[in-house]
């Protein structure tokens, strides 16, 4: 919940300055009340636009919430599904991951899908059958060609704005099991296509050694994502 209108505005216009010879697809993922000015603001450019949210339904009694159809309709291409701070602060579910990973294939939309454990499940080590579980709940009933075209973002909760970090070799651990838990569902070759990435304090300092693992294909990023300087350095 960061930046008005304007700000997004303002914002967007700077990367993709210094973004524009990036070989590296770049999304940033706005406020609602931003899209229009970010779509705007993105013309032109390598920069795409996202949702950090949307319902399952097309419309309905759900004031607060937007649909896909409503996203659509913008020109919105990506949404996040699932993130951390929706199923704490939000009673978000694998079920209702599930449901809004349906709808957003049913209006074009491509799902970035939020997983991860809480620091209690990593020292209890059990977060691998954990994130397991909230993968397999994620892609109930998603075919193998709409499974492939899913970003799945891995972010330990205990990771997230504290600071504290995976290691390069913990997160790559993760990443790897994932697509392993994708390669059961769906087989090798889906399981080679799907983007996984990491998100979870990624900084300008850390971002280097993360890229570098071999199952780790971008980030989602935080804090970092608002200083125009740390993306350029990330996202570059």
């Amino acid at each position: 919940m960061n930046k008005t209108p304007a700000e997004a505005a303002e914002f967007i216009m700077e990367i993709k300055e210094t973004l524009k010879d990036s070989k590296n697809d770049v999304i940033a993922a706005v406020p609602f009340v931003d899209i229009p000015a970010a779509l705007t603001a993105s013309e032109g450019s390598n920069i795409m636009i996202a949702a950090q949210n949307m319902h399952w339904e097309e419309k309905g009694a759900y004031t607060g919430e937007v649909s896909g159809n409503m996203l659509k309709d913008l020109g919105v291409k990506y949404v996040i599904i699932g993130h951390s701070e929706r199923r704490q602060y939000f009673a978000e579910t694998d079920e209702t991951v599930n449901k809004k990973i349906h709808a957003a294939f049913k209006y074009g939309i491509t799902p970035i899908v939020c997983v991860g454990e809480s620091l209690a499940q990593r020292d209890a080590n059990v977060y691998k059958e954990f994130i397991a579980g909230q993968v397999k709940a994620a892609f109930e009933g998603i075919s193998a060609d709409n499974a492939e075209q899913v970003i799945i973002a891995y972010e330990p909760i205990w990771a997230i704005g504290t600071g504290r970090t995976a290691s390069g070799e913990q997160a790559e651990e993760v990443c790897c099991h994932i697509r392993n838990v994708i390669k059961e569902l769906y087989g090798k070759d889906t399981a080679e296509t799907i983007r996984i990435q990491y998100g979870g304090s990624v900084n300008k300092d850390n971002c280097a050694e993360l890229f570098g693992m071999a199952d780790i294909d971008g980030g989602l990023i935080g804090g970092a994502s608002l200083k125009v300087k740390d993306f350029t350095i990330i996202a570059g």
